[in-house]
């Protein structure tokens, strides 16, 4: 089934930017519900809300399609091609004031992802890419080469705050953080296009879902970075980027650290 995918990536786009204004505009009367997996895990209605307005809006535009939703709102599809959507990346950030967070939209075909957005609400940055056709940050361009050496990158780390992946993130940190430049703990999507668009040197996410790194993954690898896990490909239990110069000494390192 062929698809039109610039259309597909606007109409992403225009739902994440109207998804981060929802989220600003309802942050000061949002409600914090139960903890999900962990108490550190935690939602708000204006996450399910966010949900609700990609969902649909995708649902109307091509029905048949599949959707993997954080919040619940995902379906089945016939079509081949599957949305994956984290309509609040960074919860914790949000409800705490505390960080960034971001909208998180991908389209994959089968296994192959083909078209990413990822929208920051509060600064109005819009990262997206289609499948070979390049990053994107509002329009322009992304490109990324080389990288300082490690005593000098800035490195992003990114991990979900139960107590087994923090209990993994802390013997990573103590490898990496005395020979680093510095580390940003960064809410994932954000940690990958952020490296996208060279104000990081270096990333980890540990313990993920598709739905935090599958956007951020395509527009990160599209700008030049160079993405792996314990294999030459990441996963949602292990992703590590870098700027091709760091990838060497960073990817080693952190691996060993993971051990």
């Amino acid at each position: 089934m062929d698809r039109d995918l610039a259309a597909a990536r606007d109409l992403a786009a225009d739902l994440a930017v109207r998804a981060g204004r929802l989220q600003i505009e309802r942050r000061e009367t949002l409600r914090v519900g139960a903890p999900k997996a962990h108490a550190n895990d935690v939602v708000s209605d204006v996450d399910i809300a966010s949900e609700k307005l990609i969902v649909e809006a995708i649902h109307a535009a091509w029905p048949d399609d599949a959707m993997q939703a954080e919040e619940g709102h995902g379906r089945p599809g016939t079509s081949g091609w599957s949305w994956v959507i984290d309509p609040l990346d960074g919860t914790r950030n949000y409800i705490s004031r505390t960080g960034p967070w971001s909208v998180c939209i991908a389209l994959y075909e089968g296994d192959d992802p083909r078209v990413a957005v990822v929208h920051e609400p509060v600064a109005g940055e819009t990262f997206s890419a289609i499948a070979g056709g390049g990053a994107f940050l509002n329009g322009e361009r992304l490109t990324v080469t080389g990288g300082p050496t490690l005593d000098k990158a800035l490195v992003g780390v990114s991990f979900q705050p139960n107590p087994a992946t923090k209990e993994r993130a802390g013997k990573v940190v103590r490898e990496l953080l005395p020979v680093c430049g510095d580390i940003r703990r960064l809410p994932a999507a954000l940690n990958l296009v952020y490296l996208a668009a060279s104000r990081l040197d270096g990333g980890l996410a540990l313990d993920t879902n598709l739905w935090d790194i599958a956007a951020g993954a395509l527009i990160a690898r599209e700008a030049g970075v160079v993405l792996g896990g314990r294999g030459d490909d990441f996963t949602t239990e292990l992703t590590i980027g870098a700027a091709p110069d760091l990838w060497p000494e960073l990817s080693k390192l952190i691996r060993a650290g993971e051990g």
